[in-house]
């Protein structure tokens, strides 16, 4: 893409710098805030669980959980319990291509034509005029599958295989976005054929090889075809039959998880509407943009992995960092999107780096982190509905980097 159309990066290697220890007061002012915005979650937006893995230096490690895990039973919510991270997944392929673009065998700038010949044709779009660069950076053009497959009852698709080439053929049969980013799925797709023709391995072999393994992500996972989740989880909720839209399930942006128009601004308490347990789901519909299973403990520690230089060097971390504006209808009000990363302003100044997820059975998860070495990932059990729930959801992360009594965050420019 056009090198104008792209911010640098001018700034650190994300915690480079050593942060000087919290005082015991800001520590409890940060859990505070956080267990204060779950809270919100469960009691005004009818979330039925919500948890919280931090880390802080000079803080430690602490979670924070609020509501169940299972409805069924009762049993509360636990930041260690596995969920699906839907789209955070997409930071883990974009690390995998940008190694191989360090190691030199991809350019990122390289047409997807050179890699995958002859599959983006037809409709209009041609692999040609796309780069890879594009893919991860959704500026490709092209349409998300995943709105082409939510039309359809979700009782067709919800335990079926889908192959990757499937789902790219179904986003080139729909019509061409607007405007010149566009969050797509089918992006992170088609950068996972990339890492297959590139290595001669699935994108889940590298992806496992290249960073569960080397980090220590143990109860990070492929769940490939197996719809239940293994070891400990938390069970995931979505609207019953009243409530689902045409998708049969009410879920809207897959960046946003924000429901349609018309449940936007609702508030709906918890109790106030039947709910469908989605926990078990055959992911390969999200496949390399959205199938991992994971914890919020590996999920924080996967960013400051990458943040902190031990999957990518410096400089093309700076890469994954060049960000463009991202459409805020996708995503939400100043977020920008670099190679498989947000970048979202905080009320305190500077931004938290990090991802979103969203899978169409309930779970909503989040990770963000920022240049002074905090972190903090979400886990929620059901999907915000209404923009209000949506902006509560973000809110955690904002009170966990700007809680009463911390300094701005150091500045850094996406």
């Amino acid at each position: 893409m056009a090198a104008s159309a792209v911010l640098a990066l001018a700034v650190p290697t994300a915690h480079a710098a050593a942060p000087r220890a919290a005082p015991a007061a800001g520590c409890a002012a940060t859990r505070g805030a956080v267990s204060g915005s779950l809270d919100v979650l469960v009691t005004r937006y009818g979330i039925p669980g919500a948890a919280a893995e931090a880390v802080e230096p000079g803080c430690g490690r602490w979670t924070a959980a609020r509501g169940v895990a299972d409805l069924g039973s009762g049993r509360p919510m636990n930041a260690g319990d596995r969920l699906r991270i839907g789209s955070i997944t997409k930071t883990f392929t974009a690390t995998v291509v940008v190694q191989l673009a360090a190691a030199g065998r991809l350019g990122l700038d390289d047409p997807v034509e050179r890699y995958l010949p002859g599959l983006i044709r037809g409709n209009g779009y041609d692999g040609r005029t796309i780069s890879v660069r594009d893919l991860l950076q959704h500026t490709s053009g092209l349409p998300d599958y995943t709105e082409s497959l939510g039309r359809r009852p979700v009782t067709e698709w919800r335990f079926r295989h889908f192959e990757p080439r499937e789902l790219i053929a179904a986003a080139l049969k729909m019509p061409h976005p607007e405007g010149k980013w566009h969050y797509a799925t089918t992006n992170a797709v088609l950068a996972g054929l990339v890492v297959e023709k590139v290595t001669g391995r699935g994108v889940e072999t590298e992806v496992t090889r290249r960073i569960l393994r080397p980090l220590g992500l143990h109860d990070t996972y492929w769940p490939g075809d197996t719809t239940r989740i293994r070891g400990p989880h938390s069970h995931s909720y979505f609207p019953g039959p009243e409530r689902q839209g045409p998708d049969g399930q009410g879920s809207g942006r897959e960046g946003s998880g924000r429901a349609g128009p018309e449940q936007q601004g609702q508030e709906r308490p918890q109790g106030a509407e039947p709910l469908v347990d989605g926990t078990a789901w055959n992911t390969t519909f999200g496949g390399a943009g959205g199938a991992l299973i994971s914890t919020p403990a590996d999920v924080n520690r996967f960013y400051r992995g990458l943040f902190g230089g031990k999957l990518v060097p410096a400089r093309w971390l700076a890469e994954m960092k060049r960000t463009v504006p991202a459409d805020p209808r996708r995503l939400w009000p100043g977020a920008r999107y670099g190679l498989g990363l947000i970048a979202s302003p905080l009320s305190c100044g500077g931004m938290w780096w990090g991802h979103s997820g969203t899978v169409p059975g309930g779970h909503r998860a989040l990770g963000a982190s920022t240049p002074d070495g905090r972190g903090i990932a979400l886990a929620l059990t059901k999907v915000p509905d209404t923009d209000r729930a949506e902006g509560a959801f973000r809110a955690v992360v904002d009170r966990a980097f700007c809680a009463p009594g911390r300094t701005h965050q150091p500045q850094e420019t996406a």
